[in-house]
This record gives C-alpha cells, sequence and structure tokens, in this order.
C-alpha cells in the first residue's frame, strides 16, 4: 500500500505539469478569438490609424510624403471649432440628466411593480427601433411645425395660434431623448434588478424612510445600471448628427455636423480627422474611467471563480 502511494505521489498531476510554449500558442481560447481580433484589426483598428495618420497632414493634403504637423488641432482651438463641442458636451450631459430622471420610475416600475405588463411596455418600447432614425424624427417635424400635427390642432380646436418649435435647442434635446431613451432605460432596468427585495424590506423594517431607502440603499446598488445607462447615451448624443441637423437646423452647430463638413463640403480631411480624434480620445479616456469603477462581474453574475458563486 505505501509503494503504491509513493508512486502516486511522486508521478506529477496534470495541473502541476508546465504546458509546453508552443501548445499555449495554439491553445481553444485563442483559436476561437482569433475571428473577432481579425475583425477588431480590420474594422476598427486601420480605420483608426488612417485617420489618426490623416490628422498629422498639412491642410487639404493627400500625401502620406508630407512632413507631419500639428496645425490641425491647432486650427480647432484657433477656429472656435472647440465652441461646437462644448455645446455638443453640454447637450449631452442635458440628455444623460434628463434620460436618468424619465427612466428611473421607468425602470423601477418595469423591476419591480409591473409584473408581466412589464414585456408589453418593453415591446412597446421596442418596437420604435425597427424604423429609422430619421423617418421618426421627420415624424416630430410634422408634430412640432407651424401648421402641423400639434400646433395645427390648437388652431382649430382651441382658436390657439402658436409658434413653431423647431429650429431651437429644445426640440434637439426632445429629438436626442427621444431617440436613446431605449438605451438609458433598458441598463437600468438590469440596476434596479440588481437590488434585493429582501434589502429594502429589512431597511424600511428597521425604521428608514422612502428617501432614505432610495438614497443609501437602491441608488448605490442600482449604480452599475446607471453608469452604464448614462454612459451609453451620453457617448451616442455627443456625437449625434441627425437630431440636430432635421430638429435645430442651424440652431446648434455640434461636433459631428462640423466633422461631417469638414469632410463633405470642406474638402478637408486633416482637419476632420483632428475633430474625430478629438471627440474618440474624449470618449475613450471617459469609457475607461467609468469602466475602472463598475464591476462587470457582478453586473454579469460571475463570481470572483468565474462560476458565479
Amino acid at each position: 500500500m505505501s509503494s503504491a502511494s509513493d508512486t502516486m505521489t511522486a508521478q506529477p498531476t496534470i495541473a502541476t505539469q508546465k504546458i509546453p510554449r508552443r501548445r499555449r500558442l495554439v491553445s481553444p481560447g485563442l483559436l476561437a478569438a482569433l475571428p473577432v481580433i481579425i475583425f477588431l484589426c480590420v474594422a476598427f483598428a486601420a480605420p483608426l490609424l488612417a485617420v489618426l495618420g490623416y490628422s498629422f497632414m498639412p491642410e487639404k493634403t493627400f500625401e502620406l510624403t508630407q512632413a507631419p504637423t500639428l496645425e490641425n488641432y491647432l486650427a480647432i482651438f484657433s477656429n472656435s471649432y472647440y465652441l461646437s463641442f462644448t455645446k455638443s458636451l453640454g447637450l449631452a450631459l442635458t440628455t444623460v440628466v434628463l434620460l436618468l430622471v424619465i427612466s428611473w420610475p421607468i425602470a423601477y416600475g418595469m423591476a419591480k411593480i409591473f409584473g408581466r405588463w412589464a414585456n408589453f411596455l418593453t415591446l412597446a418600447i421596442i418596437i420604435p427601433l425597427f424604423v429609422s432614425e430619421n423617418i421618426r424624427l421627420f415624424g416630430w417635424v410634422l408634430f412640432l411645425i407651424k401648421g402641423g400635427v400639434m400646433l395645427g390642432g390648437l388652431k382649430a380646436w382651441f382658436g390657439i395660434d402658436g409658434e413653431s418649435m423647431l429650429y431651437e435647442v429644445p426640440a434637439i434635446v426632445l429629438g436626442l431623448v427621444y431617440v436613446y431613451l431605449p438605451f438609458a432605460l433598458f441598463p437600468m432596468v438590469l440596476g434596479v434588478s440588481m437590488v434585493p427585495r429582501e434589502v429594502t424590506e429589512a431597511a424600511f423594517d428597521m425604521g428608514a424612510s422612502r428617501w432614505q431607502v432610495f438614497r443609501e440603499v437602491e441608488l448605490p446598488l442600482a449604480m452599475p445600471g446607471i453608469l452604464i445607462g448614462g454612459l451609453l447615451t451620453f457617448i451616442l448624443s455627443l456625437g449625434s448628427l441627425a437630431e440636430s441637423k432635421i430638429l435645430g437646423g442651424q440652431a446648434v452647430i455640434m461636433i459631428a455636423d462640423e466633422i461631417e463638413t469638414a469632410f463633405t463640403f470642406g474638402q478637408n480631411w486633416p482637419l476632420g480627422s483632428a475633430l474625430s480624434m478629438l471627440l474618440i480620445l474624449f470618449s475613450g479616456t471617459l469609457v475607461l474611467t467609468l469602466l475602472n469603477w463598475i464591476d462587470l462581474d457582478k453586473i454579469l453574475g460571475r463570481g470572483k471563480g468565474g462560476n458565479g458563486d
């Protein structure tokens, strides 16, 4: 018995055997991820590097042999392009705040109250996504324009002659909130679902008020979903274009409009690339910063061991 046990202990186990380097390089995980890696390199990294290279070219020059220059980045601040970026930033922040205020009661109801009606509400919110964004925005044009559905109805029924609400900042904000509502709502539903009912009930049993439960229990536990929803809507709103052009006209020139003008009408690809890199740099920094604060393993239900324990 002792010799057999000695023989078993003398043999190295599979867990302690050193895996050959060649075998690690062709592991199943690497082979499975290879199509995704190729796709990211072709569809993301290559265009990004092309835009980065063009951003250092002289103005309206498309020859790769030219010496790199910073004049395009300097032109952003000397020609007041930064004002468009600031306006876009303000509109994006306003949209995020409004969406969080609007989405929280809906998300709370879908996760905790509505029950089987939550599926119907989810379907009602998802269905408009199957229609083109431009078509939906032109629907709002018909609704808000002078003599349109709303103002025409008010004049016909009540004799109220109102002014058009189009081509103003509130119309742009309305379009942003309308288009990006699902992107804020569904992550927030996920966040609210992470709050155990037993925890809130225990807080009420201990004498906490409704405001205290919301501030100290529900809001902190739902914060990952809130942050993801806010991040998605902020990034999408910051780079939006159709809402400002269709509903706002020339009321606000957003950074995406400046980029489109530089690439198309201006035929100044280096300047458009520099504006694009500024937007990408800001958005990427924000995303990486917030992702360091968010526990994705907790959101996805994965434990430290990777098996949900």
